[in-house]
């Protein structure tokens, strides 16, 4: 037991994922540009983070732009592309001091070469640490992620490289660009849209869900300690039943 958080430290989930939504409404709200609410937003990113880093949570991956966000106004695309760009470079040093490591899945090249240099920068310097593991999700989706999964294992069936009854639900995970971490355990999201929106798919069979209405920018480090004891309070069968 975490003394300072009241949080069980053996039954913190793994893996936990998050729907950052509510950053335009957040800005809308103060009467301000949707580009601030963005800019509010990449300094909750850093105070979860860190109190998922204290609490001893492996993995976790953010929803930061997904495939459809490319349907956005071009000036708030390319502001939310500086972002990241501007995350990657800021908090390298810290990340790897932090033994934080730095991954990405997605449509890696339809990010512009700028943005992509500085994530890849940030990937490579922290690729060997293992205190945690960071993974944005950028111009990710998740039916895009299992097309293509299916398209590579197509391919290798037909150059006979795997007969087709040999294709399991593992070979499939195999194929995605989650292949090496766990499925979360629990999916947090903000703003109380009652949706997942394209975001891992296939991960999130029995992934426990948790909807908060607080929106990403006024999302704290205490509210997401109150979740991850709600989560701590759940049973989870993964479809089965246990006797009394």
């Amino acid at each position: 037991m975490n003394s300072r958080y009241d949080i069980d430290i053996d039954r913190v989930p793994c893996h936990v994922a998050i729907i950052m939504d509510g950053n335009g409404t957040w800005a809308k709200k103060k009467f301000m540009n949707r580009i601030k609410g963005h800019e509010q937003g990449s300094a909750t990113v850093c105070s979860i983070v860190n109190i998922c880093l204290k609490l001893g949570i492996k993995f976790l991956t953010l929803y930061a732009f997904s495939t459809e966000n490319w349907a956005r106004p071009d000036y708030e695309v390319r502001a939310l592309m500086n972002l990241l760009k501007k995350f990657a470079k800021s908090e390298r040093k810290q990340l790897f001091e932090k033994e934080i490591c730095l991954k990405m899945i997605g449509q890696k090249q339809r990010l512009s070469e700028n943005v992509r240099k500085e994530l890849d920068i940030t990937i490579d310097k922290t690729k060997n640490n293992k205190k945690m593991f960071l993974t944005l999700a950028i111009s990710y989706g998740g039916r895009e992620e299992i097309t293509r999964a299916v398209k590579e294992i197509a391919k290798k069936v037909f150059k006979k490289k795997i007969p087709c009854n040999e294709i399991t639900e593992n070979m499939i995970a195999e194929h995605l660009y989650t292949k090496n971490m766990p499925e979360p355990d629990l999916l947090i999201r903000t703003s109380g849209k009652m949706r997942i929106s394209n975001f891992l798919l296939w991960q999130m069979a029995y992934t426990e869900i948790f909807i908060t209405e607080t929106l990403w920018p006024d999302f704290t480090k205490q509210e997401f300690i109150d979740i991850i004891k709600n989560y701590q309070t759940r049973e989870r069968k993964f479809g089965k039943v246990y006797a009394p």
